[in-house]
């Protein structure tokens, strides 16, 4: 009878330490899951030509844009790679590539980046240079 009993305690334990190892833990997922576009594309037709960097947690892709666009809102925004809302200085982008980063909810927002530089304009007021490198990344304060 102490053996059954023994080992009904120790099913009982092997169990309870089987559902604790298969819970939820409280990780965030990756913002990566949203994603649109998880491999590098290409998009449009145009005179000008210009790469999109979009990096998150570590990854990236890279677009490679072509278009008539003036300014590289107009022409993230014609490829729905961004979305957000109208503001009195133009568009601000809540989501790249189906992410979104959400600064009320978790600090998070996007950083432009042209040819390695910090943008101070936004991407409204962006003029679009042929052969530009910019770069939008996932940061959190």
């Amino acid at each position: 009878m102490k053996i059954k009993r023994y080992l009904s305690v120790a099913l009982c334990v092997l169990l309870m330490l089987t559902l604790l190892a298969c819970t939820d833990k409280g990780e965030e997922a990756s913002v990566w899951e949203d994603a649109t576009y998880t491999e590098d594309q290409s998009f449009g037709k145009g005179n000008k030509k210009f790469e999109l960097e979009v990096e998150a947690e570590g990854k990236s892709v890279v677009f490679t844009i072509k278009t008539n666009a003036e300014f590289l809102g107009e022409a993230l925004a014609e490829h729905k790679l961004v979305d957000g809302d109208d503001g009195p200085y133009g568009l601000y982008i809540k989501k790249v590539n189906g992410i979104l980063a959400d600064y009320d909810k978790n600090g998070a927002y996007w950083g432009f980046y042209q040819d390695g530089e910090y943008m101070t304009t936004g991407a409204d007021e962006t003029l679009i240079q042929s052969g530009a490198k910019y770069k939008v990344v996932y940061e959190k304060q």
